[in-house]
């Protein structure tokens, strides 16, 4: 089943880098991503959420917040970009995302009236789903923070890679490939401090390391395009025609575009099986709708509106979101004492 994005791993050389190594550098960061990625990860031992004493949910902003400061402490500046109105071509995906959030929820009932904990957390996983207070509360502790948030006119990783593309940050990052659809020049995966995943059904954990994607090192990799990379992606399948060109793999949908050279030239039998607007697709991904105006500034935390948010509305700890914030404003120092002596003796 097609769960995310375009499925091109088996496809793209992806290098190992670590976040020392990204210290210094500004990363657009997709804000639903990240937060539906805290509200599926930071749960109970029944797989409940966390929450405050009137039970608002705090997940995604326990997740951001120690994300955020652990990042700046590196040296990496994080800039989110929250998704505005999708195209029309999502509708199909968006509801199967539904559907599948009320099978799981249905499933995570199930599990705890038989009382196997585990296999309700399992499930409890995919049951998020993000409501405007929510994201609203994510914006407002970005703004305490210090650290800027773009709103998209539409899909916010189209918006990030066209941050990337113009220079105004490093990267892109995300867990899935879209982003070079999108045309980031760099996509960062796995941007986070723990290192290690548990796996599904198994007590047992797998490391995970920061990974590197140039696009160029990609599309030269494959001999391609970036417009033949839509063209693939619209083949096996994207967020906006889920399920591709059935019985076409990745490995299949390259070779005839390298054969073929674009959709336009494939065989006919073959055109047929399209979806409905290719050329849409393509649109979406070569000309995305996106905001030319937007401010890129980092500033100081502001502490006592962080307290006054996270600790006496939110009911966070005091002394845990202090450390926090002290760490991140620490290592921001630190970095910024050491750019002031590497120019001093350049």
């Amino acid at each position: 089943m097609h769960l995310l994005g375009v499925d091109l791993a088996d496809l793209i050389s992806k290098e190992k880098t670590t976040l020392d190594q990204l210290s210094g550098r500004s990363i657009a960061v997709d804000g639903y991503n990240s937060l539906y990625q805290f509200l599926a990860i930071i749960r109970g031992p029944t797989g409940e959420p966390l929450m405050d004493r009137q039970g608002r949910i705090t997940s995604h902003l326990s997740g951001l917040l120690y994300r955020t400061t652990n990042m700046a402490e590196k040296g990496i500046r994080l800039v989110y970009v929250f998704d505005g109105v999708p195209p029309s071509l999502k509708e199909a995906e968006i509801k199967r995302r539904s559907k599948v959030k009320e099978e799981a929820l249905a499933k995570y009932e199930e599990a705890l009236k038989r009382g196997d904990l585990q296999e309700a957390k399992r499930h409890a996983q995919a049951t998020s789903r993000l409501k405007d207070l929510m994201v609203d509360d994510a914006k407002k502790l970005l703004d305490t923070l210090g650290v800027p948030w773009i709103q998209a006119p539409s899909e916010g990783e189209a918006q990030a890679a066209y941050l990337a593309s113009k220079g105004d940050v490093w990267a892109a990052a995300s867990q899935d490939y879209d982003s070079l659809l999108f045309g980031a020049p760099r996509l960062i995966r796995n941007l986070a401090i723990s290192g290690r995943r548990k796996l599904p059904r198994r007590q047992a954990y797998v490391e995970v390391e920061p990974e590197l994607v140039e696009l160029s090192k990609a599309l030269s990799g494959l001999g391609i395009t970036r417009e033949q990379l839509v063209d693939l992606g619209i083949l096996i399948g994207t967020d906006y025609n889920p399920s591709g060109v059935k019985g076409i793999g990745p490995k299949t949908a390259l070779k005839m575009l390298k054969e073929h050279g674009s959709l336009d030239k494939i065989p006919s039998t073959l055109q047929a099986e399209f979806p409905e607007a290719p050329a849409r697709i393509r649109q979406i991904f070569l000309a995305p709708e996106v905001s030319e105006t937007y401010s890129l500034e980092w500033k100081e935390p502001k502490i006592d509106e962080i307290i006054e948010f996270l600790c006496k509305q939110r009911d966070f700890s005091e002394d845990r979101v202090r450390n926090a914030v002290e760490r991140m404003m620490a290592g921001v120092k630190e970095r910024e004492k050491k750019r002031t002596l590497d120019s001093f003796f350049r």
